[in-house]
């Protein structure tokens, strides 16, 4: 754990120059395809005349300042520039839609707003006399036309250093000023349901995170930034490389793979979707190989699973959602050891033959990732685990800034999200009688409430809603889950995404669209059911792989016989040899003709907006409980 006595994120960013200095802290893709970093030195000293021209332009201490960019080293700037000038940021992503301007800037009581580039600003302009509130418009990239009013990054830090240069210290003192309950940042939750609530997260917030992390970092670490810098996940974890004094490196999902080769990073932030992707990038490249590279590979990886399974249950590094007698135990040691000695020699051999080869797709000097935002498919997690390469899966929220629960090197227990955070209070709460079951019991679900030093504040100016999830400083995050017997936390479903039959059962989709989603049939799906008899679901066909009864998307979506064919796979993933009740079979389907996205049906970090999509599809949903 990182030793941190400074109490606001500005003094952080101040401390971190004295140690890190002129050491590397982000780097940018520019237009030659290299990586060009900034130093600690020079990010802070470009923050400061950020913040002091901010000032100068009369900006209040504590104002709210919005920013509206996507992943790069501006920013990074912006926000040194808002922390240091003692105020609050509003990031958003710049794919904002009209309504996410209109509704979060006025709601905010934003005062000025950072936009990425000339287009996003035209879209805000646009937009202007819906936001009364907005003072000041900036530009991260390019520069603006001379007669708009606008001011751009650069001219912002030119601004600043003439000022600082004449002695100007407002920064400082300003700085100096904020306590670790003022606020930091103002974080719209995109949301599966409803309008977005600000999350009002604190400098001490973040701080407890950064102090706490369970993962030991050094200056010679090497980040790369994957997803959007903007929701609190990416947020924290670029604050911890700060403190360590890490490089990070500005990447997306989109180039990553490319990235991984020229960065040789030792660490980054990633989604669920980015491990599935790789998974299916290998999957397709063994299809294509002759057929002694599969054999050879289906040899290392069963030698693989033999030796890491063996190691698993031997160090509890499996799930444990029931107790175990030791005779039982006693039996899975003798088990697992005959196993070792089976498996063990030839693992050694065809690991380095065959498997090593994989994880250098990595690069080699890759250390682990923290996946998060979502439920690590069990399949995907134990295939990257049997090839030896560990993802330490997380879970939290943007309420809890955001961990919760993390595995670590030390417990990489497979099937959970790790041990609970230190200094987290995690209870287990049963959704009929409302009483705490964890602790003291293990194995037995209910939903999850939390308090700690991350929890937020509440929502802004939204007292009601905030009531409804935050009480004694226990806060309810919604979602469903267990302390396994070897005190781990698993995660089991979505309390406000369960669906309820009109028989009483409740059924979680995610685990049932988990299981579609191997199918080779399907690239997207979303299942259905509430209040209904039986459970079905819409379906987003994979259009490569059945090419051969159309060209496109809308085609497929009005052939039977694709659906009929779609059905049968269905019949054969959800089905009582993969552990699902009779309840939990889809028994009919909807094909779709257009791919869920981001900002439609989808979040930013590709969760599925359930009310969005049931509104905009309910003819397909109804159609299937006509009869």
């Amino acid at each position: 754990m990182k030793d941190i006595l400074v109490r606001n994120i500005p003094l952080l960013l101040a401390d971190a120059v004295k140690q890190f200095g002129d050491r590397p802290a982000f780097a940018t893709r520019r237009g030659s395809g290299e990586f060009e970093s900034v130093s600690f030195r020079s990010m802070y000293e470009q923050g400061c005349c950020v913040a002091t021209a901010l000032i100068d332009l009369g900006i209040p201490l504590r104002s709210h300042i919005a920013v509206l960019a996507d992943n790069r080293r501006e920013w990074m700037l912006a926000s040194y520039g808002i922390q240091l000038a003692g105020c609050v940021d509003v990031p958003r992503g710049s794919d904002v839609t009209d309504g996410d301007i209109t509704y979060i800037l006025p709601h905010s009581d934003a005062r000025a707003v950072f936009v990425e580039n000339v287009k996003l600003l035209a879209q805000v302009q646009r937009l202007k006399t819906q936001l009364p509130n907005i003072e000041h418009l900036f530009l991260l990239e390019g520069e603006p036309q001379a007669s708009d009013g606008v001011l751009s990054i650069s001219s912002l830090i030119e601004r600043g250093r003439r000022l600082r240069e004449q002695g100007d210290r407002r920064v400082e003192e300003r700085c100096e000023s904020i306590s670790g309950d003022d606020l930091l940042t103002l974080i719209y939750t995109s949301g599966t349901t409803g309008e977005p609530k600000g999350v009002m997260l604190t400098h001490e917030n973040l701080l407890f995170q950064v102090r706490h992390c369970p993962v030991e970092f050094t200056p010679d670490d090497r980040m790369l930034s994957l997803l959007p810098i903007w929701h609190i996940a990416e947020r924290a974890f670029e604050t911890v490389a700060i403190a360590y004094g890490c490089c990070t490196y500005y990447s997306s999902v989109r180039r990553f793979r490319g990235d991984l080769q020229q960065v040789q990073p030792t660490f980054m932030l990633s989604a669920p979707r980015v491990w599935e992707s790789v998974y299916q990038a290998i999957q397709d490249q063994l299809a294509k190989a002759p057929a002694t590279r599969q054999r050879l590979f289906r040899a290392a990886f069963a030698c693989a699973v033999g030796v890491r399974g063996a190691l698993r249950t031997l160090r509890r590094r499996k799930a444990e959602v029931e107790p175990i007698s030791p005779i039982a135990r006693s039996m899975q040691w003798i088990g697992a050891l005959m196993k070792l000695a089976v498996y063990f020699v030839p693992h050694l051999i065809l690991d380095r033959l065959v498997l090593r080869r994989i994880r250098n797709f990595f690069g080699p000097k890759f250390r682990s990732s923290v996946s998060g935002g979502g439920a690590l498919p069990s399949y995907v997690d134990e295939f990257f685990d049997t090839l030896g390469i560990c993802v330490l899966e997380g879970y939290g929220m943007t309420e809890t800034s955001p961990l919760i629960s993390v595995r670590t090197f030390e417990r990489p227990v497979t099937g959970t999200v790790g041990p609970i955070f230190p200094k987290t209070e995690v209870r287990i709460v049963d959704l009929e009688s409302r009483d705490v079951i964890w602790p003291p019991q293990r194995g037995r679900k209910g939903e999850i409430h939390v308090r700690g030093s991350q929890v937020m504040r509440g929502y802004y100016k939204r007292p009601e809603a905030t009531e409804k999830v935050l009480r004694d400083g226990w806060l309810n995050t919604g979602d469903l889950g267990m302390i396994t017997f070897n005190d781990c936390l698993k995660i089991v479903g979505r309390s406000k995404d369960t669906i309820v039959l009109l028989s009483g059962e409740n059924v979680e989709p995610e685990p049932i669209e988990t299981c579609l989603q191997r199918s080779s049939l399907i690239h997207q799906c979303m299942v259905t059911g509430q209040d209904q008899k039986f459970l079905t679901a819409l379906i987003v066909p994979r259009a490569e792989v059945l090419a051969r009864f159309g060209n496109d998307l809308p085609t497929l979506a009005q052939s039977a016989e694709v659906r009929q064919v779609i059905m049968d796979d269905i019949k054969m993933l959800i089905g009582a040899n993969g552990g699902f009740k009779v309840f939990e079979r889809v028994l009919d389907c909807r094909l779709l003709a257009t791919e869920f996205s981001v900002g439609n049906e989808l979040t930013n970090l590709l969760k599925l907006k359930r009310h969005i999509i049931v509104e905009k599809y309910q003819a397909e949903v109804a159609s299937m409980y006509c009869e």
